[in-house]
């Protein structure tokens, strides 16, 4: 669940950068998904739940795996995420190598964008 200060406007920023899609709607908290991946956009209730944006900071990051991240990273950016399409490094970890890369949303929330290498089962 990502904290945001207005779905709607939210969810069509995440359709536009990131490929998602409407699931369901409640006003102020609305179903998406983006590669398959359900989520929940949700705008802050006075209860401890806040956006990023008045928080100042960001408390996580959302990390997805797909078969295309450098598409994904450009997409985003190229809707005004702050990153770089260019910034797609290998990293050589011990089950082979694994391009990763991301940006920051409109938001404050921080993306993590991968291939699906890591997924693969480690040899114990």
């Amino acid at each position: 669940m990502l904290a945001v200060p207005d779905a709607p406007i939210a969810a069509e920023w995440y359709k536009k950068a990131l490929g998602g899609r409407d699931l369901w709607t409640l006003g102020s908290v609305m179903g998406w998904e983006i590669e398959s991946a359900p989520s929940v956009l949700h705008e802050p209730t006075n209860s401890g739940f806040d956006s990023l944006i008045t928080l100042g900071t960001t408390t996580g990051s959302v990390e997805v795996f797909i078969d295309d991240p450098d598409a994904f990273v450009s997409r985003a950016v190229a809707a005004g995420a702050e990153g770089s399409r260019d910034e797609m490094p290998d990293h050589p970890p011990p089950w082979g190598i694994h391009r990763e890369g991301g940006f920051h949303d409109r938001f404050g929330h921080n993306w993590l964008v991968a291939d699906k290498s890591p997924l693969e089962r480690f040899p114990r």
